[in-house]
């Protein structure tokens, strides 16, 4: 299937404020609030859409990353589904082919990079992240509104073309058993994680031969990305790699630094999908606690 021109061009996979707030209500904009807060019991997506509704950017339609846009029959929670399913929920909050998407979130910008790098994997390039998320509109004192939104229209086609983008366990273990020579993976979790001070799935530690580079080590205290030149040193660790592969908890926080990757002119990525969640469900699989 041929993607129709799109309405409105996206300029990068990066766009501030200003970009978007000039923009609102052009045909064919789509704009998708990814956030998914924690809660008591973790993640929470019916508490994303309950405080999606009370504020939100005006025109947007809640993203619900924790259900529609993940596999349920995955034994990890997130998982990218397949890419069919994928697309069919993704037509429904807006997204054809002649469409220009920005994805916002309230959190470090990872919820909104897993949807751009859900994107990306089925060739959907028309899309671009808002730089600072919700919070950054707020204090820009742009407009928000509440309530339930209207509904996407129904029939325009979403193509599927896809790009690899997410890896699975049987890289990472052949990374450990040292079969990927060259390749470099990499850890997204803060430091604490890494070294096994906190647990994902109630184990310490990283994946044996993996680096950390955090996620939020490549924001601002905004929550804005770096600058391209900061970006560069921040991801220096990767330079010499013939490929990156990245993982995390749940295959969240690796897409920010997947994304930043590629602002930096890097896509030779891929998210290891079901990361630590998936990894320290057997308890066989190694960890370590030292570099």
């Amino acid at each position: 299937m041929t993607q129709s021109h799109p309405s409105l061009s996206i300029p990068g996979r990066l766009i501030d404020v200003g970009w978007l707030a000039t923009r609102l209500g052009t045909p064919g904009l789509v704009v998708l609030d990814a956030t998914v807060p924690y809660g008591p019991g973790g993640p929470d997506g019916a508490l994303g859409r309950s405080r999606w509704q009370e504020a939100h950017i005006p025109g947007s339609r809640y993203a619900d990353l924790q259900r529609s846009l993940s596999d349920a029959a995955a034994p990890f929670s997130f998982a990218f589904p397949p890419a069919e399913k994928l697309a069919a929920s993704l037509q429904a909050l807006g997204v054809h082919d002649g469409a220009a998407v920005v994805i916002y979130d309230d959190f470090l910008n990872m919820w909104a990079t897993r949807i751009w790098w859900m994107l990306r994997a089925i060739g959907f390039t028309n899309a671009a992240v808002l730089d600072g998320g919700w919070k950054a509109w707020v204090a820009a004192g742009k407009p928000t509104e509440s309530g339930a939104g209207t509904a996407a229209p129904a029939g325009k086609p979403l193509s599927v073309r896809p790009l690899p983008s997410f890896t699975d366990i049987a890289t990472v273990q052949a990374h450990v058993a040292g079969q990927r020579q060259g390749e470099a993976l990499v850890c997204a979790l803060p430091e604490s994680y890494f070294a096994g001070a906190e647990k994902v799935a109630g184990r310490g530690g990283h994946i044996p031969g993996s680096i950390n580079i955090p996620a939020a080590s490549l924001l601002d205290a905004e929550g804005r990305f770096l600058a391209p030149d900061q970006l560069r040193t921040r991801l220096a660790p990767v330079d010499g790699a013939s490929s990156v592969t990245l993982y995390c908890g749940g295959g969240i926080s690796a897409t920010v630094v997947a994304f930043a990757l590629g602002l930096t002119g890097r896509e030779d990525v891929k998210v290891y999908d079901g990361s630590l969640e998936e990894w320290n469900a057997d308890p066989s699989r190694p960890l370590a606690t030292t570099g």
